[in-house]
């Protein structure tokens, strides 16, 4: 064991707590997620330098487009983990499937989700579909880093055995084998959140708006390749295990991000910026 082991700090799952009223730190994350997001949603559109000249979609439009998006996260994450990671149980359980205060949500099936809400409110709506991914994606790392630090508190998803070489290893209560382990939840909120939002964000300040789909791209791409990292310290479910050739799950669903994510950056950079709107003289 090593000598500097930390101690895996002693959450409750409740982050509120008021008579019958309770919320778990989970849907807490989701919560915040969604409102920070939404903030800064807004605070891009409203710079129109970032975009060119005036933004693709008005407030109240961003402002709609929160409880879609909302409905394509939980939705598709769910029923993302009933088919990819647990599908014979809730076949056994199928009550099981609405009980999400249990936890259980896929990125992947939550992407889609969000995919799905996008093209369907951008055609309802007459905006571009690739400028509306873009400012979805942008500020999905926000959602990403809260997620992922949930998980770290839940003492859920850990990560591999580590060994006496790693001081930061640490056992998580609810693992049975007791084992020093690697917070690899921190590890994804690292790689996920605070170092994905912050290339998109530079990349939103070099101009990358005014090209619809670079944004959107450049996060699939990126999280495709920090997933696929992030797995390499994570233990696979294990209900899963490992798959083909040593690869997760989470690996697999990821290899395709990788070329989609490629192919629309490429579009987006041959596709070039638009032409700024000029005035009728």
């Amino acid at each position: 064991m090593p000598f500097l082991l930390i101690d895996f700090p002693a959450f409750k799952p409740i982050a509120i707590e008021i008579g019958p009223f309770a919320i778990r730190w989970y849907a807490l994350a989701y919560i915040c997620g969604i409102v920070f997001g939404w903030l800064y949603a807004r605070s891009l559109l409203k710079k129109e330098r970032l975009w060119g000249g005036p933004a693709p979609m008005s407030l109240v439009q961003i402002d709609d487009f929160i409880l879609w998006v909302t409905l394509g996260i939980i939705l598709g994450g769910r029923t993302g983990y009933v088919l990819f990671y647990n599908l014979p149980f809730f076949i056994d359980h199928p009550a099981a499937i609405f009980r999400l205060w249990e936890g259980g949500m896929s990125f992947h099936g939550g992407f889609l989700g969000c995919v799905v809400a996008v093209m369907w409110f951008a055609y309802r709506n007459r905006i571009s579909i690739l400028s509306l991914g873009d400012i979805t994606t942008a500020v999905a790392p926000v959602g990403l880093l809260l997620g992922r630090i949930a998980n770290f508190i839940n003492g859920e998803l850990w990560g591999r055995t580590a060994g006496p070489e790693l001081p930061w290893a640490m056992i998580f209560p609810n693992d049975p084998t007791q084992l020093p382990r690697h917070p690899s939840q921190l590890y994804e909120a690292g790689m996920e959140g605070i170092l994905l939002f912050t290339v998109l964000a530079i990349m939103i300040r070099f101009g990358a708006l005014k090209r619809p789909g670079m944004i959107l791209g450049a996060f699939i791409l990126i999280y495709g390749l920090s997933r696929i990292a992030g797995e390499h310290f994570r233990e696979p479910d294990v209900q899963l295990g490992f798959l083909w050739g040593g690869l997760t799950m989470g690996m697999l669903l990821s290899i395709p991000m990788l070329i989609v994510g490629g192919i629309l950056i490429v579009l987006a950079v041959r596709r070039g910026a638009p032409e700024p709107a000029r005035a009728i003289r």
